[in-house]
């Protein structure tokens, strides 16, 4: 290694914490606890599925492969003892086909075997992964809040995968290896007990010093794992934030930082690829005594006439036989650190309870009307600090209620207890009467609509985005809810018209033609409860204009709330709820609240007074 690279790595090695800090998140912890067997066990009982249907063909399989393989030296000694020597050539022939024989039955043993552990493996896979993904769509909001996307990324992909050779391979390999080592050690005791003792007393040495070993490189793959967490979690933030980092002309800076997250990863794995190979050599040191020992020793037993010289050959066969397992269950142990490390992550996932639950005896909420209550909510992100205290409103169904503040006051906070995303610390919501808490989520928010400022646009096709809000719906249902808010214009003009496909998050449609799709796709649902959060943020005014009429027809018949700052948007709502600092302020209509001359009066003026400077 040049001396510059050294000097970098040591640079970056200093620098590790320091680039670390950015993104520590309480997933990201080193685990430091004792080897879990009940956490393997858990691992492994993915396999009970399967265990009548393959196992059996892959345990016979491995015992047929296991068997001819010893077979193969006890050929050699006869070959030799019996044919060679005496130059018998007729024998020779014989052992030789039928030492054919072995290595053909052995081969076709070992790709059956090989193909049966291939599909358990993958489908084992394929359940984890389907399992980890099914748990995080059920996570609450407060989950995602102290997560990034990519640290969630890299358990469904990379930690699944980095289990696919356990599965696959080496959990097979490990019972044909421990087959292979106690019929070897039954077959060097049996032919001559002080020549197999005196080899095999250097295995337990051979442990001794390799369990010395063990927690390091336990430590070193789970630094890995964590390492490479947050990589992801960076690179997910920088691709997501892409457009501010070129518009401030980052781009340089956020290089230099990745490098050095890159460069701190990199020697992470180094540490623990250091440590997983110093089982080779540790094993190659042991296995060169073992010959040491055999050919002195064996040596003198040919010459007292114990042992013939072809014994002596099939022990040295064995004895390569005989490391190679050895060898194996090393990698082997360290294959299971590499899985444990990522089991662990995987599980602290699939472990984790939704901060909202159901409850056991939850029930279907039925059809229902509209009419929405907020007992005495009080609510808080953090512990101390309340974004929202006291609310109590009461809204009848088929009222639009307007809900206006400044940033922070707690409008999205009432909605997302509404859509019981978070639970309040104190009071209820009630909708006909029913606490939301009774009931079962999917029944709650299959019957409110929800369209957000930042409006989210899947991949796929225009129409299946429509179409998300009730999946069974026609292609004419798309088409009219399209029209009736105005969408069908634009859409018609694209190039394949509703078969359009979007890339993710829509990019290649304007802000105004994705809040459109998301009002198409509200108005689809056809919900009771119908809630409006920034929705018309992003509209340009001759799409407002248009909104404006459809926005009657998405609104007419249902209750609604609408969190807008525009006053287009409010002024003809039922109910203006004024909010500030979590707490309700005022309560009524525009024109009872502009009479009053308050906050919501100063909102309204302080609106009229940008436009003004606007124009």
């Amino acid at each position: 290694m040049s001396t510059n690279t050294k000097q970098k790595d040591a640079s970056a090695d200093k620098e590790q914490s320091q680039a670390g800090q950015r993104f520590v998140y309480q997933d990201d912890e080193l685990i430091d606890k004792p080897f879990d067997w009940g956490q393997l066990k858990r691992l492994f009982s993915y396999m009970k599925p399967y265990r009548k249907q393959m196992l059996p063909i892959i345990i016979i399989m491995m015992l047929v492969g296991a068997i001819t393989k010893l077979t193969v030296p006890l050929l050699i000694r006869e070959a030799i003892d019996k044919a060679i020597i005496p130059k018998d050539t007729n024998l020779l022939i014989i052992i030789v086909g039928i030492m054919f024989g072995v290595y053909l039955i052995q081969w076709i043993a070992n790709t059956f075997r090989i193909k049966f552990t291939n599909m358990i493996g993958q489908r084992v896979i394929y359940d984890l992964r389907h399992d980890l993904f099914s748990h995080i769509q059920k996570l609450s909001f407060r989950f995602f809040d102290t997560r990034p996307a990519g640290s969630v990324l890299v358990r469904v992909t990379n930690y699944v995968n980095s289990l696919q050779d356990l599965f696959t391979n080496g959990v097979v390999n490990l019972l044909i290896d421990v087959v292979q080592l106690c019929g070897i050690i039954i077959i060097l005791l049996t032919f001559n007990f002080k020549l197999g003792a005196a080899i095999i007393v250097t295995v337990p040495i051979m442990f001794f010093v390799s369990t010395k070993l063990r927690k390091k490189i336990r430590h070193a793959w789970q630094d890995v794992t964590m390492k490479q967490s947050r990589l992801n979690a960076h690179l997910n933030e920088c691709i997501q934030g892409i457009r501010v980092t070129q518009a401030y002309s980052q781009e340089k800076e956020n290089i230099h930082f990745f490098t050095k997250m890159n460069m701190v990863n990199r020697l992470s794995w180094n540490r623990a690829s250091m440590l997983n190979q110093s089982f080779g050599p540790l094993i190659e040191i042991t296995g060169a005594i073992g010959y040491c020992i055999l050919f002195w020793l064996g040596a003198h037993l040919i010459q007292t006439e114990e042992i013939s010289v072809g014994l002596l050959v099939a022990f040295a066969t064995y004895i390569g036989y005989f490391w190679e397992p050895i060898t194996r269950l090393g990698q082997m142990y360290s294959q299971l650190l590499i899985a444990m490390a990522s089991a662990e992550r995987i599980f602290e996932f699939i472990d984790e309870k939704p901060s909202v639950a159901e409850i056991e005896d939850a029930k279907p909420l039925p059809s229902i009307q509209g009419n929405v209550k907020f007992e005495n909510l009080v609510f808080e992100y953090e512990p101390g600090r309340p974004a929202l205290n006291g609310i109590q409103l009461d809204v009848q169904a088929g009222q639009s209620i307007a809900l206006v503040g400044h940033t922070g006051s707690g409008k999205s906070t009432i909605m997302n207890l509404l859509c019981r995303f978070y639970d309040p610390n104190q009071g209820r919501v009630l909708i006909d009467g029913q606490d939301i808490r009774q009931v079962t989520i999917q029944s709650l928010r299959s019957q409110i609509g929800v369209v957000l400022q930042d409006t989210f646009i899947f991949s796929g096709t225009i129409r299946d985005n429509i179409r998300f809000g009730r999946l069974d719906a026609t292609d004419q249902e798309v088409e009219q809810v399209a029209k009736a808010v105005h969408a069908h214009d634009f859409i018609v003009s694209l190039p394949g018209g509703y078969d359009t496909e979007v890339q993710e998050r829509g990019n290649v449609l304007s802000m105004g033609q994705r809040q459109l799709i998301s009002f198409a796709r509200a108005l689809l649902a056809n919900p009771r409860v119908l809630i409006l959060d920034e929705a018309t943020a992003s509209i340009d005014t001759d799409t407002e204009l248009k909104i404006q009429q459809a926005l009657k027809t998405l609104l007419a018949g249902r209750t609604s709330f609408i969190v807008a700052h525009r006053l287009s948007t409010i002024r003809n709502a039922d109910k203006i709820v004024v909010l500030d600092h979590g707490r309700m302020m005022e309560i009524g209509n525009h024109d009872e609240l502009m009479k009053e001359q308050k906050i919501y009066y100063g909102l309204i003026q302080a609106q009229y007074k940008f436009l003004q400077d606007a124009v």
